[in-house]
């Protein structure tokens, strides 16, 4: 678990201490503990089974945002081979909070884009939180426009809090560069692949979630606003989260029912940061699945398809 726990999950903390202290024990006083050890090792995993299958939205929300969850880069290092990172929009700068390059992925070379949060103070502020400026979405846009022009598929890795909302972003035109960004990844004539892997926050994760697959982690979320802006605006009391997270229907499984979500990826108990090598593992697995079904699509067809996914989103009455 990275020894970092969310509320939720104390009654877990208090199993793991105990098992941690009989092992000392048994170290430095030579006793043989293996059987009361292995007893707590069992009751471990089946309050990890009764605690995760009853998590509320908003611990859904916790274990989204969790500061040892995988990020984009852990993933572009692990699931994909030979990355070689590409920077700047030709415009003004380029932007740490969006990562993006060459790799290969199962032998394929693709187009991978991600979104980068920091793991310490001066790595998130270098990132930003996670959070892009308009040049990081201009990147992100004429990479893949490279990609269609030598016709390699693209994969984004979508894990930010929202589009940076600073007065700059805004002079440099934050609203059009993530619009522009919708309508050309509408018809772009090449295979592209969506997976959210933690937040997926409003127009800053829409920016580059308009995919031919749209992919989920179990424990990400999706969602137009977060439970604690929706709270604050809808009822003016940020503390009501849990029920605007509720009616914001942002996990995965709710996203797949409304057509949104295409496949959930599975997560190891606990969540992706408690066993990442699975969390990988299983990643990888699905992206191939959906890269080869791709790959035998011709290009007006997978535009085509994408704009008819689009399309029948939603509900609404004349």
């Amino acid at each position: 678990m990275n020894g970092q726990y969310l509320d939720f999950e104390k009654p877990i903390q208090e199993v793991v201490q105990r098992i941690e202290e009989l092992r000392r024990i048994a170290r430095t006083e030579d006793l043989e503990l293996n059987e009361e050890i292995e007893k707590l090792g069992k009751k471990l995993e089946r309050l990890r089974v009764d605690i995760y299958r009853k998590i509320t939205p908003y611990q859904r929300v916790q274990l989204a945002r969790h500061p040892s969850r995988p990020y984009s880069l852990d993933y572009i290092n692990t699931v994909f081979e030979d990355f070689i990172e590409l920077h700047g929009d030709r415009v003004f700068r380029d932007d740490p909070s969006i990562v993006a390059g060459w790799a290969r992925l199962s032998g394929q070379s693709v187009m991978v884009i991600g979104q980068q949060k920091g793991r310490d103070t001066k790595d998130k502020i270098f990132r930003n939180f996670g959070m892009a400026h308009p040049e990081g979405y201009r990147k992100a846009l004429r990479l893949m426009k490279m990609a269609e022009k030598f016709n390699r598929p693209i994969i984004t890795l979508i894990d930010t809090p929202g589009a940076y909302p600073g007065i700059g972003a805004e002079e440099r035109g934050q609203a059009e560069a993530i619009a522009r960004n919708l309508r050309e990844m509408i018809l772009l004539r090449t295979p592209l692949i969506s997976v959210v892997i933690g937040e997926g926050g409003s127009g800053g994760a829409l920016a580059l979630g308009l995919g031919n697959r749209v992919l989920m982690q179990q424990n990400a979320i999706y969602s137009v606003i977060s439970p604690e802006g929706c709270a604050s605006i809808l009822w003016r009391d940020d503390g009501l989260k849990e029920k605007s997270a509720k009616a914001l229907k942002l996990d995965a499984e709710s996203l797949k029912q409304f057509g949104i979500v295409d496949e959930i990826i599975p997560e190891p108990n606990g969540g992706a940061h408690s066993d990442f090598e699975a969390a990988a593992a299983s990643l990888k697995t699905c992206l191939a699945t959906h890269l080869k079904q791709l790959s035998n699509i011709k290009p007006e067809e997978l535009v085509n398809q994408r704009v008819e996914k689009y399309a029948a989103m939603g509900a609404y009455s004349e």
